[in-house]
């Protein structure tokens, strides 16, 4: 069996971009957390999943809500990026959001967005995987903040 530090460096070696999850709580107010593990499922029915850690403080608000929504960012977005993998914080306060057409709160000058319909829940060793389908999706030209070998990079 692979040991989880052999594991994680090996799956290291895997460019990633970057997004922000991010749904409301019950009293509408935002939330959100980085993730790089957001990928493209199907096209027909347009499927998406974010997987998310049984540790993160906001799996209880994923698995409260019917929507989520996706910020892919952007090459100049690495504070923001950073803000929202940090714990113990509000990472909403100072941000300035957009509510999108389902309500979920999405990040302006991102490359693309996202708002998707929960439709399965997969437990998945330490993850609980969020399948969603897309209801809406908007994306801009520019370059991406990319994720490689545990830093940022950038395209060439």
């Amino acid at each position: 069996m692979v040991d989880a530090l052999t594991f994680r460096r090996t799956c290291a070696r895997f460019a990633t971009g970057i997004a922000i999850a991010t749904v409301l709580d019950e009293a509408g107010a935002p939330h959100g957390m980085t993730v790089n593990s957001f990928t493209s499922v199907s096209l027909v029915p347009p499927l998406v999943l974010v997987c998310i850690d049984y540790s993160a403080n906001l799996l209880p608000m994923f698995r409260a809500a019917r929507y989520y929504g996706l910020s892919v960012l952007n090459e100049s977005q690495k504070a923001l990026s950073n803000k929202f993998a940090t714990r113990g914080q509000d990472r909403f306060d100072g941000i300035t959001w957009i509510a999108g057409h389902t309500g979920v709160p999405l990040l302006p000058e991102a490359l693309a967005h996202l708002e998707c319909e929960i439709r399965q829940v997969v437990e998945a060793g330490d993850h609980a995987i969020f399948i969603g389908e897309a209801v809406q999706a908007t994306s801009s030209d520019g370059n991406p903040l990319l994720y490689f070998d545990s830093s940022y990079r950038a395209l060439d």
